[in-house]
């Protein structure tokens, strides 16, 4: 249960039709408006939610309060409309969508916070009259059905229409029950299958926010409150206020996952770096782990060029990497079919970094509607997209060099699949690192890794991080013969 007792400004019974109808608090109706959002315009969440939380000029109480309806809502939309089916008596495609995102709203008040029924209640029924005027009673009838019944007994109610196991549980958590069935095969990969539970409980809790501070640079966090290193990421950190810490540091602290911050890092730290190396971040959209490796490049006396498909990510990744005192060329461009000449490196690149486009499935946390977006036909036509993103970089990789090979999922086509398929492909050029071993020596505490050596993959559930896949794979000054001796799986 959420620990938010917010409950606004509503009365404690219907008001009569002659009295102002009830205030409503601005984060409620700031949460309704993003929800509309996401639903009609495909908006991101994580995007919306603080223009939209600036805009109204909420104070950080209200913000989080809208941030946990928000966000909690998305999260658990599945469940709360099989529970508006049940409760309504009707099925959600006959609810008018706007009614229905009221709807939602009103469910994880009542559900899933401890904001007072009447605020919860009222107030939702409100904003379905300003919505669809004839549509407040139903709203009200509906709202105090659900309310009438536990959390635990609605569990129960939903779980009993399930056709199969995998049905129950994609129910009563909340995700879809294609990405249901890939989670359980992506942790039977590992042989920890019995941990699926946890998982998928995990996807549905609000993520702590995690710091990234820049390696190697001037950074005063002596006036930041409750500053402490982070479990993993030797670069990471916890804060009281994390994002007024970042907001304040000029780009050398920045919000960013645990998991994100270790892809990163495994690429810099697999091996001594030489002095002068060229790195590239071929994906580089958003701009989080350029950042962290155009530190890392300051630090050791490397060049680092980032690129981006889409004109306007670029300018993300230009903003991201303003704090660091390095010169990182940002270039628009297909990384499939890369100007090694135009990126300044005409004999290849030491290191790259493939932070691959891909279903999002690790970050369900963070970017709760991603799990009503994509379906199983994604999975095919973004496999095909990584592995020409894969043959792109290994073909711009010098002799020797290495490539980073990251998805933020855990889906094992997008991970093993894509990962398999490339290595075929590339023949005895490629030799895959001990990822396990350059991730235990980067990390300050020891992980929880299952698996092969070759690859980490991590988790929300064991970790505490999105479900980041990291492989490290080596291009080989001379492709290896039949007969020779193996070269090693380990990163020299």
């Amino acid at each position: 249960m959420s620990g938010s007792r917010r409950g606004g400004g509503g009365p404690s019974r219907t008001t009569p039709s002659h009295s102002a109808p009830p205030r409503i608090a601005p984060a409620r109706i700031v949460a309704v408006e993003v929800l509309e959002a996401v639903r009609v315009d495909e908006a991101y969440a994580n995007l919306l939610l603080p223009a939209r939380i600036r805009r109204a000029g909420l104070d950080r109480a209200d913000a989080a309060f809208a941030t946990e309806l928000a966000y909690g809502t998305l999260r658990m939309q599945g469940f709360y409309d099989r529970v508006i089916e049940l409760a309504a008596n009707r099925p959600r495609s006959a609810i008018d969508p706007v009614v229905l995102d009221v709807l939602r709203l009103g469910a994880h008040q009542l559900l899933a916070t401890r904001v007072a029924t009447h605020a919860a209640v009222n107030e939702q029924v409100e904003l379905a009259r300003r919505a669809a005027p004839k549509a407040a009673g139903f709203a009200n009838a509906v709202l105090r059905t659900i309310s009438r019944t536990s959390p635990e007994e609605w569990r129960e109610r939903v779980a009993e229409g399930a056709s199969s196991e995998d049905a129950r549980l994609a129910a009563v958590t909340s995700h879809p029950e294609w990405i249901v069935r890939a989670l359980r095969t992506a942790l039977a990969h590992e042989d920890r299958a019995d941990e699926l539970e946890r998982l998928l409980d995990a996807d549905n809790a609000a993520p702590r926010v995690n710091l990234a501070v820049l390696p190697g640079l001037d950074v005063d966090t002596d006036d930041i409150d409750g500053l402490e290193p982070d479990r993993f990421s030797p670069i990471g950190a916890v804060a009281a206020d994390p994002i007024t810490a970042a907001e304040r540091s000029g780009g050398l602290i920045r919000v960013q996952d645990e998991g994100s911050q270790l892809a990163a890092l495994a690429l810099s730290r697999a091996e001594p770096v030489r002095a002068g190396e060229r790195w590239l971040d071929l994906c580089a959209g958003p701009g989080g782990k350029t950042a962290v490796l155009a530190a890392e490049a300051l630090a050791r006396g490397a060049v680092l060029v980032a690129n981006e498909t889409v004109p306007a990510r670029a300018e993300l990744v230009r903003n991201a990497v303003v704090g660091v005192p390095l010169e990182v060329e940002v270039h628009v461009g297909d990384g499939r079919a890369l100007d090694l000449a135009a990126l300044g490196a005409p004999r290849g690149f030491d290191r790259i970094l493939l932070d691959a486009p891909c279903t999002g499935l690790g970050a369900l946390r963070r970017r709760p509607e991603a799990r009503w977006r994509k379906t199983p036909t994604d999975v095919a036509e973004l496999t095909k997209l990584q592995g020409e993103l894969f043959d792109g970089a290994f073909a711009a990789l010098a002799p020797g060099g290495i490539l980073a090979y990251v998805t933020c999922s855990p889906h094992t086509a997008e991970t093993h699949g894509t990962l398999a398929a490339a290595l075929r492909r590339a023949g005895t050029s490629a030799e895959q690192l001990d990822t396990r071993s350059v991730i235990g020596e980067v990390s300050r505490h020891p992980l929880d890794l299952a698996g092969d050596a070759e690859t980490v993959q991590l988790w929300p559930h064991r970790h505490g991080t999105d479900a980041m896949f990291i492989a490290l794979v080596r291009k080989r000054a001379s492709p290896r013969v039949d007969g020779d001796a193996d070269a090693g799986g380990a990163a020299r």
